[in-house]
C-alpha cells in the first residue's frame, strides 16, 4: 500500500492517494502533485477549497473544521500557514519529493494573528498503519486563554468506498455489527462514557460495496483514546473522509500562553479485505506489546468459581486443581479486600479483608507459586464505594459536577485521580500489593461510566484530565514493575482501544463466556486486537449470562484462538472432563506460538446460512488452525468450506476434531477417523490450461498440469479446494 501526501503554497497537506501501492519516481510524484487536486487557495481566490488533513473553515470548508478553538468568542476561525515540512527529521525543500517504506512526517504551521501554533504528525508504521495527531499550542503573548473545542483530523478515502461497517452493543453483548451505505453528510458515533464503552463502535470500516474478510478495498479506522471520543464518516461534494478525535466537554481544555493540547492518535489501515486491514493493527500492537515477548500463560480466573465467597481453603483447592490441569497463571478476582462481601462496599480500601483472609494473601500467593503458577490479582483503582474507609476519610476525592454526588452505578463512584494526593495514594497502594505478594498480573477493571464527572472543587468537566491521569498511573506503575502484565477489563469489553492497549497486555473481551456469543465478539474485537491479546476463557457448561448449555469441546474450541484460560469452578470436574480440559490446555500450549504470531483469517461473516470460519495462518503459510462454527439454523445440510490464507502451490494435511480424539465416527471423513470399509479410496484430476504462475489465496488455481486429492483416513488437498 502507499500513502501520497501533497503540500503546496503554505497550505496544510492533502492525502492525494491512500490505497494500493504506487510505483513511481520522486519526480513523477511531484509532477502528479502539481497536476492533481488543488490543495489550497489564495484568500482572494474563488477556486473551490480542497480540504486537507485539518480542514479549515477560513478557506471555505463547509464541513467540520479540523481545529475548533476560540478566545472568549473571537479567533474562532484559524487560518494556518505551513512553516516547515520534515520527513524523518530532515527538512523537505519546496518542490521536492521523497519516498519512504515507513516514515514520520512533521508539519509545523501557525496563525500569527490568532496566536496559534500547530504541529501535525503523520506516521506510517512498519506494519503499514497510518496515524496522525495534532499538538495545538497557545502562542499568544499574555492574551486570553485559548479554549479548545475539538481537534478532528481527516483521513481522506476514495469516493468509491460507499459502504460502512460499524458496531454497537451492551453489557454481555458487545460488538454487534451493522452495515449501511455512506450517505451525504456525517455519520457520527460518539461515546460520552469516559471509557471506550460497551456500545462503542471501536473501529469503523469504509469500503467498496460488498467488502468482506477477504475481498473489496477497505479502510479500517480507529481513535486511540479510552476517554470521550467520536468516530465519523463525512461525505460532501466529491469528498469522503474518516474523521475522529477526543470529544471534549465544555471548558475541559483551556490553554494559557505557552500551554499545549495533544490530540489522541487517529489511525487508519488500508487492505484488500477486512483481514488485510486488521493485520496492520495486529502488526502495530505486536511490535509494541509485551504480549509478544513470551508465550501466553494459560490463566485461571476465579470469579465465576467463587464470586465474593472467598477463603483460603477454597481458593487453595482451586489452585491445586488448576496446576494439575496445566494452568500457568492464577488470578484472584473481586472480593479479597476490606469489607468486600458484595459490591456495595470496599472499593478504595485495597488491603486484604481480615475476615476472609485472617493471615492476609501471602499464604495463598505462596501456595500458588509453589505449584509453579504465577499469581495475579483483580483491582479497580479508578473507583470508590461510598461505603469505604477511603471515602469516609476523603469525600473530596470523588468526582462530581454538582454539590450532590453523581448517580451510583454498581454502587460505586469515580475516584479523582487528577488530585495529586489521591493519585499518589493509589500508586503507593498498587506498588505495595505488587511488591508484597510478587504479583505478576493485574486484572484492572473499570465498571462505571464517567457520568457527571467533574472536579470536586469547581465542578468543571474532568473526563479529559482523568483519562490522562489513568494513563500516567499505569505508566508509573509499570516503570516501577517493568515485568508486570495488565489486563484491561471494563464491565467486560468496555475499554478496548489503542490508548489503553499501548499500556496493557490484553483485554477482557466480554463478561459473557457463552461460546456462540464469544465467537462473534472475538471475531469483531479482533479487527483491532490480535488473538494473543484477547482474553478467551472456558466457563461452565451453563452460561451465567445467557443460560445456554454448551459441551466442553465447543467451549474449548471457541476459546482456543485467543489468550486461552478458564473461568469456572473446576472442582466440579469429573475425571473424564478433567482429561478433556487438560488435553485442550496441552494443545493450546503446543500451538500458542502460532496463535501469537500468525495472520488472522476469516470467512462467512455476512451470510446467515453459512458457517463462520476464524483461523490463524503461519507467516510462511506452512501451517494453520481454524475454528468453524455452523449456523444454528440453515437450509443447507452440507456446505463446502474454504480455508483462506493457504498457498495455492502447496499441499496440506487436514487434522480435524478434538485433542486426543478426532471426533465421533458419524462426522464427515475430514472431521474424524473413518473406517476403510465405509470409505473407498478416491482420486480426482483437475484439468485446466497451464498457468503462468502460482497464487496465494483460496481462489487461486495451483500450478502444474493438475491436482490429485486423496482421502483416507486423512485428506491432502490444495488450497483452492474446499471440504464439506
Amino acid at each position: 500500500m502507499s500513502v501520497l501526501l501533497t503540500q503546496t503554497e503554505g497550505a496544510l497537506p492533502v492525502i492525494a492517494h491512500w490505497g494500493p501501492r504506487i510505483h513511481a519516481s520522486d519526480h513523477d510524484l511531484v509532477e502528479y502533485a502539481g497536476t492533481g487536486a488543488r490543495t489550497g487557495m489564495n484568500v482572494l481566490s474563488d477556486v473551490p477549497y480542497e480540504a486537507g488533513i485539518l480542514p479549515e473553515h477560513s478557506h471555505g470548508w463547509g464541513g467540520l473544521p479540523g481545529i475548533r478553538v476560540h478566545r472568549g468568542g473571537s479567533a474562532w476561525s484559524p487560518r494556518l500557514d505551513v512553516v516547515s515540512v520534515a520527513v524523518d527529521g530532515e527538512t523537505l525543500a519546496e518542490g521536492g519529493g521523497v519516498q519512504r517504506e515507513s516514515a514520520l512526517v512533521i508539519i509545523d504551521a501557525n496563525d500569527e494573528w490568532a496566536g496559534i501554533r500547530v504541529t501535525l504528525e503523520i506516521d506510517l508504521s512498519d506494519s503499514g498503519l497510518l496515524g496522525t495527531r495534532v499538538t495545538l499550542r497557545n502562542d499568544g503573548d499574555n492574551r486570553e486563554h485559548l479554549d479548545v473545542v475539538g481537534v478532528d483530523p481527516a483521513l481522506r478515502v476514495p469516493n468509491d468506498a460507499r459502504e460502512i461497517l460499524d458496531f454497537s452493543g451492551r453489557w454481555g453483548t458487545e460488538k454487534i455489527p451493522q452495515r449501511h451505505p455512506v450517505v451525504f453528510g456525517s455519520h457520527t458515533r460518539e461515546s460520552r462514557r469516559g471509557r471506550t464503552g460497551l456500545d462503542a463502535t471501536t473501529v469503523i470500516a469504509i469500503g467498496t460495496p460488498g467488502f468482506d474478510a477477504g475481498a473489496g478495498r477497505v479502510w479500517l479506522c480507529h481513535v486511540g483514546i479510552g476517554g470521550n471520543h467520536q468516530h465519523a464518516v463525512e461525505r460532501s461534494d466529491g469528498y469522503l473522509a474518516f474523521r475522529g478525535g477526543e470529544l471534549l466537554l465544555p471548558g475541559e481544555v483551556r490553554l494559557a500562553s505557552g500551554e499545549s493540547y495533544v490530540s489522541p492518535w487517529v489511525y487508519g489501515s488500508f487492505g484488500v479485505g477486512l483481514d488485510a486491514a486488521a493485520a496492520r493493527y495486529h502488526g502495530f500492537l505486536r511490535e509494541r506489546s509485551r504480549s509478544s515477548r513470551r508465550p501466553r500463560p494459560v490463566t485461571l480466573n476465579v470469579w465465576e468459581a467463587v464470586y465474593f465467597d472467598q477463603d483460603f481453603d477454597t481458593l487453595s483447592e482451586l489452585a491445586t486443581r488448576a496446576a494439575s490441569l496445566g494452568v500457568e497463571r492464577y488470578v484472584l478476582d473481586d472480593g479479597w479486600f476490606l469489607g468486600r462481601a458484595d459490591d456495595t462496599a470496599g472499593l478504595g480500601d485495597w488491603i486484604p479483608d481480615p475476615v476472609a483472609w485472617p493471615d492476609g494473601l501471602a499464604p495463598l500467593a505462596e501456595h500458588v507459586r509453589s505449584l509453579g503458577m504465577e499469581f495475579g490479582l483483580w483491582v479497580e483503582p479508578e473507583m470508590i464505594n461510598e461505603d469505604s474507609d477511603l471515602a469516609r476519610a476523603h469525600p473530596d476525592w470523588i468526582l462530581q459536577a454538582r454539590p450532590e454526588l453523581p448517580p451510583r452505578f454498581r454502587n460505586q463512584q469515580v475516584l479523582d485521580l487528577t488530585n495529586p494526593e489521591a493519585f499518589a495514594h493509589i500508586l503507593r497502594v498498587l506498588d505495595g500489593l505488587v511488591t508484597d505478594h510478587s504479583v505478576t498480573y493485574l486484572k484492572w477493571d473499570h465498571n462505571r461510566d464517567l457520568i457527571d464527572a467533574g472536579h470536586p472543587a469547581t465542578g468543571a468537566s474532568a473526563v479529559h484530565d482523568q483519562t490522562l491521569a489513568v494513563y500516567d498511573l499505569i505508566d508509573q506503575l509499570r516503570q516501577l514493575h517493568p515485568e508486570l502484565e495488565i489486563e484491561s477489563c471494563a464491565s467486560g469489553g468496555g475499554r478496548v482501544d489503542l490508548g489503553i492497549l499501548e499500556r496493557t497486555d490484553r483485554v477482557h473481551t466480554s463478561d459473557n463466556h457463552d461460546p456462540l456469543d464469544r465467537s462473534r465478539m472475538l471475531r469483531w474485537t479482533g479487527l483491532l486486537v490480535p488473538p494473543e491479546m484477547l482474553g478467551s476463557h472456558v466457563a461452565s457448561a451453563v452460561s451465567s449470562v445467557t443460560g445456554r448449555t454448551s459441551d466442553l469441546h465447543t467451549r474449548c474450541a471457541i476459546a482456543f484462538l485467543g489468550h486461552f484460560g478458564i473461568e469456572w469452578d473446576i472442582r466440579e470436574l469429573n475425571d473424564a472432563e478433567a482429561v478433556i480440559l487438560s488435553q485442550w490446555i496441552s494443545s493450546y500450549q503446543e500451538h500458542r506460538q502460532l496463535i501469537s504470531t500468525g495472520r488472522v483469517v476469516n470467512d462467512g461473516d455476512f451470510d446467515p446460512d453459512a458457517p463462520t470460519l476464524r483461523g490463524v495462518v503461519a507467516a510462511d503459510c506452512s501451517e494453520a488452525i481454524y475454528t468453524i462454527v455452523t449456523p444454528p439454523l440453515s437450509p443447507d445440510s452440507r456446505r463446502r468450506i474454504r480455508l483462506p490464507g493457504l498457498l495455492a502451490e502447496a499441499r496440506y494435511r487436514i487434522e480435524s476434531g478434538r485433542p486426543g480424539s478426532l471426533g465421533p465416527s458419524w462426522l464427515s471423513p475430514l472431521a474424524g477417523p473413518v473406517s476403510r470399509s465405509r470409505l473407498r479410496r478416491r482420486r480426482a484430476v483437475l484439468l485446466r490450461e497451464p498457468s503462468p504462475g502460482g497464487g496465494s489465496g483460496p481462489a487461486d488455481i495451483p500450478p502444474g498440469p493438475g491436482a490429485r486429492i486423496e482421502a483416507c483416513p486423512h485428506r491432502r488437498l490444495t488450497a483452492e479446494q474446499g471440504f464439506c
